[in-house]
């Protein structure tokens, strides 16, 4: 009876502390909404891409969903009123959200949208 050998997709172990240093690289995936803790921080990353970035309606509605995700969307969903499932389709890169559901999801997380003169 043939041996049964190692397939090609076996798990390794993780490199050593003492090879990483050999040329290995390790990334993490940055998620944004992890840094976000305080609502003064979540206003300011919300400002800073309404000042920055005016015309990018998909980047703001990313943003809003990064600080969605900061305060946990089953919390944004039950305060908005809205499906968990529909805030992260509108609020993905991909999605195209109403203005009733930014000012939800707005309300929800505790920012506001202010108006002043171009």
């Amino acid at each position: 009876m043939p041996r049964a050998t190692p397939s090609s997709k076996s798990k390794r172990s993780p490199p050593k502390a003492s090879r990483r240093g050999a040329g290995h690289t390790h990334t993490v995936v940055y998620d944004v909404s992890k840094q976000l803790r305080t609502p003064k921080e979540m206003a300011a990353y919300l400002e800073a891409w309404l000042v920055e970035a005016p015309d990018d309606a998909a980047g703001i509605s990313r943003a809003l969903g990064d600080i969605a995700r900061a305060v946990g969307m089953s919390k944004v969903a039950k305060q908005s009123g809205l499906s968990r499932e529909s805030l992260y389709k509108a609020l993905s890169e991909d999605g195209n959200p109403s203005l009733d559901t930014i000012l939800r999801v707005a309300r929800a997380v505790g920012v506001r949208f202010h108006a002043s003169a171009a």
